[in-house]
């Protein structure tokens, strides 16, 4: 089995979402729903919640039921929507801890939140602001300004956006995150649920792929059902909530391999404003600049786990040890003791390592050290002369001082490839699941690293 690192910020996504079905009060009735239907499935997103996702079903026009009692489970909404933390919505985090704009206080019960702007609305039931919406049959498309969860009545200093299609059983979402917070500090990377998905409680049984066989129809494993919620490696990057007859909701997320999810409440009943639910979050863990322009894209699987399962596996790219390139964005790399200079990135990152042992620490991913020998790295040192060292995570063990290699640095300020022999290392074996590049083993007041990419593969 594989365990996933559960770091301080996985953990206040833990405790914050599993709280919430302890908020307090009962939302408003919610009718302005927008929906999409293709004759398969059903999905609607609510206008009065900044677009959240509050309905997913199969399609009523799939077959027409006779009576009421032979709708069924598939035919029922899946979403729930007990409190304004739940649906299948945006959520982002970001400090300060505790975020406290203008002095404004946060709830007490989430004072350790720090900045969280959310889809649906507040704690203290004051609706996200939908300021787009279009509905053409085929696309719908919502902006709206998100409330910041712990606060009373505090609109965040961003917009959120999402692009919906459907696809046969599926529905394609795209989220875009546009910051724009007058607090320009460079805040440290936090755990990002993209998105938040809850589900009824029928829909209970958390079904997914952690093993190290992905792609060859090897055995499902069910989650906990309990809270705090159950983080994992999902292997095949997809994961369901499901019946006792095996259908449901699935979410895939190419890439995306760290997820958090379980289930509250008594299992096997329960509709869309009834307190039971499932729960699950595809995460990465970014740096939210204060302007920021931050995507993702998801799909939403309707069906038994054979058909959630067979989609994901005529669509995704099997997997190759991975490259990362810093043209546009982080590739989701971050820091400790270690910062950059900022959004937008523009071809490559500037590392600034002025703190003791500057890190920079990769996501989490799956390949075989026998398939990725080497670490190619495209960097200039503007820094005194020093040994960098590449550390490496495996399935059965973390970061330490037995899986790690160096290399001598060229400090002139100039573009080196830096190859580095992984496979010399008799700890490089079995499957690997995280790198991290320390440049200089302790930084100085002006000294950083330009950094283009970073790369595996390589013939022993």
């Amino acid at each position: 089995m594989m365990a996933l690192p559960f770091t301080p910020a996985l953990l206040a996504v833990v405790v914050s979402f599993g709280s919430i079905i302890a908020a307090e009060g009962a939302a408003a009735p919610e009718d302005h729903i927008s929906y999409l239907d293709n004759g398969v499935i059903r999905l609607g997103v609510n206008l009065d919640l900044g677009g959240a996702i509050t309905y997913v079903s199969a399609s009523p026009s799939a077959s027409t039921p006779a009576t009421e009692a032979e709708i069924g489970p598939s035919r029922l909404n899946i979403v729930n929507s007990a409190d304004w933390g739940r649906q299948i919505q945006m959520s982002f985090y970001s400090g300060p801890t505790p975020f406290a704009p203008n002095g404004k206080q946060p709830n007490k019960a989430w004072t350790f939140l720090g900045w969280n702007p959310i889809q649906s609305g507040d704690v203290a039931h004051h609706r996200s602001q939908v300021i787009e919406h279009s509905n053409d049959g085929k696309t719908i498309h919502v902006k709206c300004i998100p409330m910041q969860w712990p606060l009373d009545n505090e609109p965040g200093e961003c917009t959120f956006e999402s692009w919906i299609t459907l696809d046969g059983n599926t529905a394609h979402v795209r989220s875009r995150l546009n910051n724009n917070r007058s607090d320009k500090t460079q805040y440290g990377a936090r755990s990002q649920e993209l998105p938040a998905l809850y589900t009824n409680g029928p829909w209970w049984k958390l079904m997914t792929y952690k093993g190290d066989k992905p792609f060859t129809g090897d055995a499902l494993e069910q989650m906990p059902a309990k809270m705090p919620w159950t983080g994992w490696q999902a292997t095949e990057n997809w994961a369901a909530l499901v019946n006792d007859d095996g259908s449901g909701l699935g979410i895939w997320e190419p890439g995306t391999y760290q997820f958090l999810g379980g289930f509250a409440g008594k299992p096997g009943k329960g509709g869309p404003k009834d307190g039971p639910t499932g729960y699950i979050a595809p995460l990465h863990t970014d740096i939210l600049d204060h302007n920021i322009i931050y995507d993702y894209q998801y799909t939403l699987i309707v069906g038994n786990l054979e058909e959630i399962r067979r989609y994901v596996y005529e669509h995704a790219s099997r997997s190759t040890p991975p490259t990362w390139r810093f043209e546009h964005d982080r590739q989701h790399w971050s820091y400790q003791n270690a910062s950059d200079t900022g959004w937008p990135i523009e071809g490559e990152l500037k590392m600034v390592m002025e703190k003791d042992d500057p890190q920079m620490i990769g996501p989490l991913g799956f390949w075989s050290a026998a398939d990725a020998p080497t670490l190619t790295i495209e960097a200039a040192y503007h820094a005194d002369p020093g040994r960098a060292e590449v550390f490496w995570q495996r399935t059965d063990a973390g970061f330490g001082a037995a899986r790690v290699v160096s290399f001598d640095a060229i400090p002139d300020g100039q573009y080196h490839r830096y190859v580095v022999n992984l496979a010399a290392s008799p700890e490089y074996r079995g499957i690997i699941t995280r790198l991290r590049f320390d440049p200089v083993p302790s930084g100085k007041p002006g000294e950083f690293v330009r950094i283009k990419s970073i790369s595996l593969g390589g013939p022993r």
